[in-house]
């Protein structure tokens, strides 16, 4: 028979095991105060026999053995609690509180035994209790046995050994209660997980994981988890956005190049046309489509690895004098003022050809839309926080305030750069560069309007400082 949820959780057999070594651990502890409680009252009780032989050997050899006789009968009409009993030398009974000595085979030597008395209660009911006793042989060969009742000690004992066995169950017995009030809590919390797995799991990617602001491991996985469908959420999203983008972007130039390469294969058929032209419009236009799912292929292999794989240490300042020099001429040929500030002797870790790439693009963007008249600034340096910027501050027209957030995601351009040459992936493929190398990338307004153009824009690629 399959048990309760609630008895197959790991918290409750966890309570379960917890009581098990308590358990073990309660008996060992019990054994010890039985053993050592018994074993002081068994040496206790030794003692005051011990002490009541010798003060009557002592009265035997100051008197004789009428004084010893007569101090026995007195002790025995009292109410102290020993048994005493005086035998002549051949075991005969001269007096005493007991008949008969315990001790069997008694050969001269002092002699210990654990034995039983009868007494009777109130209502006349016959009692046996436990008892011990020492024998010894007098000097003048008379035999004299001394005992003592234990009972009552044994039965003290065994109160105290009943106490805490008593208050062990009670322990075990809460332990259990709070085991299964704990394992509540627990399915309670862990059911909210699994349902929102569940529903994640039939494809309901807005379930979220309640959050009960206790501040504890359930909280914190929750939390861990509603972050990791967010993210998930959005990189579906991401991939659905992406698809269509592709489809609608790729299917001009896709189309156009069909349409070429059909007009060219008419056109040498007809033995009219220029075939060498049609085809290296051809290659252009493929060239262009091979660019976007090549950076579309770079965001996606950032995004899965994390952080960006082959990390070196280096000076910022050089791979920008490197980007540089490629754009430098390409500034003069639009007649672009091209400007570059490189704070040295700073260091990062990164990886240098997805960082090339990343401030490739930003120079693409910067030189693309920067009007000829312009000017393009390249900057290195540290900040105060002690992180690393790169920065590209145009002339051109820049990005509005509310679009900067958008300008950034795949496939994102905006009607100003439609008829710009482009597939709307390089800023994204930054933004991608950037956190996987723990940074970010930031957009502000540039240095403002030149003549009707303005108001530019600065980008900042911002990484952190190695070490």
């Amino acid at each position: 028979m399959r048990l309760p949820r609630i008895f197959r959780t790991t918290p409750f057999r966890l309570t379960l095991l917890f009581l098990a070594l308590f358990a073990a651990a309660a008996s060992a502890f019990l054994a010890y105060i039985y053993v050592a409680t018994a074993g002081e009252a068994a040496r206790r009780t030794d003692r005051d026999i011990t002490r009541e032989m010798r003060t009557l050997q002592g009265a035997y050899n100051r008197a004789g053995i009428d004084a010893l006789n007569q101090a026995l009968i007195e002790r025995a009409a009292s109410e102290r609690p020993f048994l005493y009993l005086l035998m002549r030398s051949d075991g005969e009974r001269i007096s005493g509180s007991i008949e008969e000595s315990p001790v069997e085979g008694f050969k001269g030597e002092p002699t210990w035994a654990t034995f039983q008395v009868t007494d009777y209660d109130v209502q006349g009911r016959e009692i046996r209790h436990p008892a011990r006793g020492l024998q010894e042989r007098l000097s003048g060969g008379e035999i004299l046995f001394v005992g003592a009742d234990v009972g009552e000690d044994e039965a003290y004992v065994v109160k105290v050994v009943r106490a805490l066995w008593g208050a062990g169950g009670l322990v075990i017995v809460l332990g259990l209660a709070g085991g299964v009030i704990v394992s509540r809590n627990v399915s309670r919390s862990m059911g909210g997980l699994n349902d929102v797995v569940a529903a994640v799991r039939n494809g309901d990617l807005g379930a979220r994981a309640h959050v009960r602001g206790a501040r504890d491991e359930f909280d914190e996985l929750a939390e861990g988890l509603n972050e990791m469908l967010d993210r998930l959420e959005r990189s579906m999203a991401g991939h659905r956005h992406a698809g269509d983008a592709i489809a609608h972007d790729l299917r001009s130039p896709l189309t156009r190049l069909r349409a070429r390469l059909e007009a060219a294969y008419l056109d040498v058929e007809a033995g009219r046309g220029d075939p060498t032209k049609a085809l290296a419009q051809a290659i252009e236009d493929t060239d262009g489509v091979l660019k976007t799912f090549g950076a579309v292929l770079s965001i996606a292999r950032l995004q899965a690895a994390g952080q960006a794989p082959d990390q070196t240490v280096f000076d910022p300042a050089e791979l920008a004098a490197d980007i540089a020099e490629l754009y430098e001429p390409l500034c003069e040929d639009k007649e672009i003022d091209f400007k570059a500030e490189l704070q040295r002797h700073l260091t990062i870790r990164g990886n240098r050809e997805f960082l090339a790439q990343a401030l490739a693009n930003i120079l693409d963007n910067a030189v693309k839309y920067t009007p000829p008249g312009g000017a393009i600034m390249l900057r290195v340096r540290r900040r105060s926080s002690g992180e690393i910027e790169y920065s590209v501050t145009d002339t051109g027209p820049g990005v509005p305030e509310a679009d900067r957030a958008r300008v950034v995601e795949r496939f994102v351009r905006l009607e100003n750069s439609r008829n710009e040459p482009g597939s709307g992936l390089g800023l994204s493929l930054v933004g991608a560069v950037a956190e996987a190398h723990g940074g970010r990338l930031e957009l502000d307004e540039g240095p403002g309007k030149v003549g009707e153009i303005g108001p530019g824009l600065r980008v900042a690629f911002i990484l952190p400082r190695a070490g």
